[in-house]
């Protein structure tokens, strides 16, 4: 009788992540037309604090923001050939009413961004949901990179927990 062994693998590492905002060129268009054909309802943030999608911060007192409907996975659909069909969706989000120099640091996880508990969402590379997992603002970002270490997973969008809005996309790499 022969017995074969093979040693345990070694774990891998995991994904680099890339966080991704509502591309710059998204952006502008959205303040003339958001994804569902509407203007986008502008104002001044008095006190600050609003989600801004396009630099992943929270807006300042003063800040000129509007708010407008988005529909990222259609945005992610387009540009990886995925059909998503019924799980395609959009909400409301945040921007900077006018000129963003977007996050401070390209793809980073947005520090402070996440101040409450949020819900991740990962799809396969059609566009249909695979699950979700809530998460603390502090295991946010591991939580992502547990999804995306799956190679079903194709992209991975953080929202919020409590309303659902979408807060930013992440991808391997």
């Amino acid at each position: 009788m022969t017995t074969t062994s093979t040693a345990p693998s070694a774990p891998s590492a995991p994904p680099v992540l890339t966080v991704r905002p509502i591309d710059p060129a998204v952006h502008r268009a959205l303040l003339v037309r958001d994804d569902a054909g509407r203007p986008p309802v502008r104002s001044v943030d008095e006190t600050g604090g609003a989600p801004l999608r396009c630099c992943l911060t929270r807006a300042l007192p003063g800040d000129r923001i509007a708010l407008v409907g988005y529909a990222p996975l259609r945005r992610w659909a387009a540009e990886t050939g995925a059909d998503p069909g019924p799980y395609d969706e959009l909400g409301p989000v945040f921007v900077h009413d006018g000129p963003c120099a977007g996050p401070a640091g390209a793809g980073d996880w947005p520090d402070g961004f996440h101040g409450a508990e949020r819900v991740l969402r990962a799809y396969d590379r059609h566009g249909h949901i695979l699950g979700g997992v809530p998460v603390l603002p502090e295991t946010a970002e591991a939580g992502a990179a547990a999804l995306l270490a799956d190679p079903e997973v194709a992209v991975v969008h953080v929202r919020a927990l409590h309303f659902g809005c979408f807060m930013h996309e992440v991808r391997r790499g």
